[in-house]
């Protein structure tokens, strides 16, 4: 009985399948070809779209009521100054709103609705900028892989074609498995890179309703301090 686990152990047939090396994924993706390669770049761009947009949001969300409300009284104290520094210190959409806000307390109510409506045009245009390009990626990266995988057929039927000899199943299996490598890849690039993209849309619309509720209550809140202050704000700002 041991003799024979030895003779089974030492056959030819298991120590060349002992011998073969499972495929590592850097070499099951090369495998793809060319195609790989713009592909693997939108993936790129996507992930350091991702980050980048976090982080951005960032600036975007909700400022702690204890902020407006340490705002609103440097305001109303004529602290002008006080006010512009909590913004800069801030350092978010809203601060900026609100700074274009405390910097046109000189002009009309008219004057200061417009000054604050374009600054949260500009901030909420900051909060858009690369989303458009995870968009782009979300429909250029399967597009790619299906690209790939035309290719790819293509070169398995000539290769078909330009046999001599009987055609094997692993000639065409080889080429059907390489083809499909590329539209594996541009989907799973194409799905995170959407997914992505919904992701930040949606933040960007919590954004921009935050900045929208904060520069219509520092209106209100304008509009409804006593003329003496608006007066010395106007004048200190």
């Amino acid at each position: 009985m041991h003799l024979l686990q030895i003779k089974v152990i030492n056959s030819p047939s298991l120590l060349e399948a002992s011998k073969q090396k499972i495929m590592t994924t850097l070499e099951l993706l090369l495998k793809g070809g060319w195609v790989m390669a713009p592909i693997l770049l939108l993936s790129i761009l996507a992930i350091y779209a991702i980050i980048e947009r976090l982080v951005a949001l960032r600036k975007g969300a909700k400022p702690p009521q204890q902020w407006l409300k340490d705002m609103h009284a440097k305001i109303l104290a004529g602290d002008t100054q006080g006010a512009k520094m909590l913004c800069e210190q801030k350092n978010s959409a809203i601060a900026g709103v609100m700074k274009v806000g405390i910097e046109s307390l000189a002009h009309s109510s008219k004057s200061l609705e417009a000054a604050i409506e374009t600054a949260g045009q500009a901030e909420v245009y900051k909060l858009e900028k690369n989303l458009s390009l995870l968009g782009t990626i979300a429909g250029a990266a399967p597009m790619l892989g299906f690209l790939g995988t035309v290719i790819g057929m293509i070169q398995a039927f000539m290769a078909m074609a330009q046999a001599t000899s009987q055609i094997s199943p692993q000639l065409l299996s080889g080429g059907i498995y390489k083809a499909m490598i590329t539209t594996a890849a541009g989907l799973i690039v194409g799905i995170i890179a959407d997914l992505g993209y919904k992701y930040m849309l949606t933040r960007v619309q919590e954004a921009t309703y935050h900045i929208e509720q904060a520069a219509r209550q520092f209106i209100e809140f304008v509009q409804s301090a006593p003329r003496e202050q608006q007066g010395n704000q106007a004048n200190e700002a």
